[in-house]
């Protein structure tokens, strides 16, 4: 009885209580999780770089190039969202930045930038002929071109454009385009000269032409019509086919020639009489 006793005993001492178990699994499993959280803490902030910013540099002013290196240095990306032209700043470079200069952002934020065009705008030549010196020189201004002086020829018309030219006295139509800040010739008209001349042969050109030619001679345009009303596709096919005065004619410096213009090549072909008598003119 006395060694029963005993083995019961030693199975009582080898026994932990169930409360004790449970209390040890408690503690076990609250330090896994508190270990789990830890780690995981420690995961998401090294994987969202959480708290680790650094400073926007200013990139407005500099290439693509130049910003792309720049910002790779701070961990940071570029990106164009828009472009534009300025004539204030350098061509090619970056105008606008999002986030702003010494500003903080997370490592490998977008930057994002609008840049400015490589090349100059081109601008249409306004119609000017016509015009007055002073409002043509303020059209050119406001368009981004410049007047680069002005040629003044007998004209019936004073201080009226005749005609637009490039610096190397070519003649430029309306409609024409050319680079901003482009500088153009104005010929201007200064009145009646005093010389006699001879009236150019105009039968065959077109209508820029003819103007070209007239103020070689000292003379200008005077009106010009139409056999029947052109179409933009047909404007350009038009050739003078009839003048008063004729070819040959002696005017004075500055007075005007009119015209008539057909894209019938036969009518301008027909050889004049001197009198231009074949309808009357206007």
């Amino acid at each position: 009885m006395v060694a029963k006793q005993g083995v019961q005993s030693k199975k009582n001492q080898g026994c932990m209580p169930v409360w004790k178990v449970v209390l040890i699994n408690l503690c076990i499993a609250v330090g896994v999780g508190i270990a789990l959280l830890i780690g995981l803490r420690l995961w998401l902030k090294q994987y969202t770089e959480h708290g680790v910013e650094v400073e926007v540099p200013q990139v407005t002013g500099l290439t693509y190039e130049e910003a792309s290196i720049l910002l790779e240095g701070s961990h940071l990306k570029l990106e164009v969202i828009d472009s534009t032209y300025s004539n204030k700043v350098p061509l090619g470079t970056i105008v606008e930045q999002s986030p702003v200069p010494v500003s903080h952002a997370k490592r490998g934020r977008t930057v994002y930038v609008v840049m400015n065009a490589r090349q100059r705008r081109q601008v249409a030549l306004p119609q000017l002929i016509d015009v007055s010196y002073r409002q043509a020189e303020s059209t050119l201004r406001q368009i981004g071109l410049q007047s680069a002086g002005v040629v003044y020829e007998p004209s019936a018309y004073r201080d009226l454009v005749l005609d637009v030219r490039s610096l190397d006295s070519v003649s430029i139509e309306a409609g024409t385009l050319l680079t901003e800040g482009t500088a153009v010739l104005l010929v201007v008209g200064q009145g009646l000269g005093t010389e006699q001349v001879v009236v150019p042969e105009l039968r065959g050109l077109h209508l820029q032409d003819a103007r070209s030619l007239l103020l070689a001679s000292h003379l200008t345009m005077g009106v010009y019509t139409y056999d029947e009303e052109p179409t933009e596709e047909t404007l350009n096919q038009y050739v003078v086919y009839q003048q008063e005065p004729a070819a040959g004619s002696k005017l004075q410096e500055g007075k005007t020639v009119n015209i008539r213009l057909s894209t019938n090549v036969e009518k301008a072909a027909t050889v004049s009489t001197g009198d231009d008598t074949e309808e009357e003119f206007f």
